[in-house]
């Protein structure tokens, strides 16, 4: 009987603790977005995409310009060339054409690509920020409010935006 009664107060007394832990559940939350805006890595992988992206449209450019002027030497064939020379500037005109659409597509995957590539860098940085914030302030969950998914946020909840901003130095 003794040990029944040692075994409930046991019980009960675990019971207590596991709900007064239950209830020092901490959680926290930040805007990803906003923080990686203030990241100065951010401003460098934008610019050095730009400058790709800016590549890209020159020699699109170079292609539809080539483009234009083998359709003004079709219009200037004028009604007394021959249909094989006609037939050959229409046929050059729609590889040009063909080759404009494939380069578009190349280079819109490309810069999705490179996009990654750049801020891949930036979102791992300002992710290992948040999880060392979060373990310092002995954060279970952090929730990403950036991204509208989150329903609801008590006041409890913990903003770690100043605290990581704080962590990389930012202002």
């Amino acid at each position: 009987m003794r040990n029944l009664i040692k075994l409930f107060a046991l019980l009960f007394l675990a019971g207590i603790f596991s709900s007064a832990e239950a209830q020092n559940q901490k959680f926290g939350h930040i805007d990803l977005q906003a923080l990686v805006q203030l990241m100065p890595e951010r401003a460098s992988a934008e610019s050095t995409f730009n400058n790709f992206q800016t590549e890209l449209e020159e020699v699109l450019g170079e292609m539809q310009t080539n483009y234009q002027q083998k359709l003004k030497e079709l219009e200037e064939l004028g009604e007394e060339a021959s249909e094989v020379k006609r037939n050959a500037k229409i046929t050059e005109l729609q590889d040009i054409q063909q080759r404009m659409q494939n380069y578009q597509m190349t280079a819109n995957q490309q810069l999705q690509q490179k996009q990654a590539e750049l801020l891949q860098p930036v979102f791992d940085k300002a992710e290992n920020a948040i999880q060392e914030v979060a373990k310092d302030q002995g954060l279970l969950y952090v929730f990403d409010t950036g991204t509208r998914v989150v329903l609801y946020k008590s006041n409890q909840s913990v903003d770690l935006l100043p605290l990581v901003k704080q962590k990389l130095g930012l202002q």
